[in-house]
């Protein structure tokens, strides 16, 4: 795949050109549900809280970079783990995407006048109780990022075309309240991309880049 494949412009094109399975019914078919299926009646019984997450692509000349988080140590779910900006959909969020750009104005001063929506993944289901909406977006540098220190240990950049290259996206298990799940793992340096945002991060590779 050419180098201008990982560019913002041609993410932006393909976000919004989506092909396959209608965003509702997709999400079976992506990311580690596809290595879960006997989990998926047991997470789909679940009262789920409705979240949004931002999915931010920066847009570089030399390539687009995904910002990321690592989440501190204190908070009471996935914490230290690396995570894209977001949280529980509120009362007053009209939609999705308000949700996921007051989330990552509030988790690390993203201003969403930097910010574009281009569409959005299928859902992600979480064992921890959240049905997640990826919102896609691209971001034109002249941001500045202030971590909120309550939520955020740290934020990074990671090249669009590393995250896209399935080379690097490894599989792992572990036993999860008596049950062995499976999930993605992309280590990328001192980093350990794992979990939901690994398995969104995958989803995001085969809707868009398979």
């Amino acid at each position: 795949m050419s180098s201008n494949a990982f560019s913002a412009s041609d993410f932006r094109h393909r976000a919004l050109n989506q092909i396959g399975a209608p965003l509702e019914h997709a999400w079976r078919d992506h990311g580690d549900h596809v290595l879960n299926p006997e989990s998926l009646l047991e997470v789909e019984g679940l009262k789920l809280k409705d979240a949004a997450v931002l999915v931010p692509v920066v847009d570089d000349p030399d390539g687009a970079k995904v910002i990321l988080t690592q989440r501190t140590a204190k908070l009471r779910k996935h914490s230290g783990q690396i995570a894209f900006p977001g949280g529980g959909i509120d009362e007053g969020d009209r939609s999705p995407e308000v949700a996921a750009l007051r989330e990552a104005e509030e988790e690390i001063g993203l201003d969403p006048a930097f910010v574009e929506t281009v569409g959005r993944l299928p859902q992600y289901l979480s064992g921890t109780g959240f049905r997640i909406i990826p919102v896609l977006s691209v971001v034109k540098r002249g941001f500045v990022i202030t971590p909120n220190p309550d939520e955020v240990d740290a934020v990074f950049e990671v090249p669009l075309a590393f995250l896209m290259n399935p080379s690097n996206h490894q599989r792992d298990s572990r036993d999860w309240q008596g049950i062995v799940r499976h999930f993605y793992v992309m280590p990328y340096g001192e980093r350990y991309i794992w979990g939901i945002t690994a398995g969104i991060i995958r989803t995001l590779y085969e809707r868009l880049y398979a």
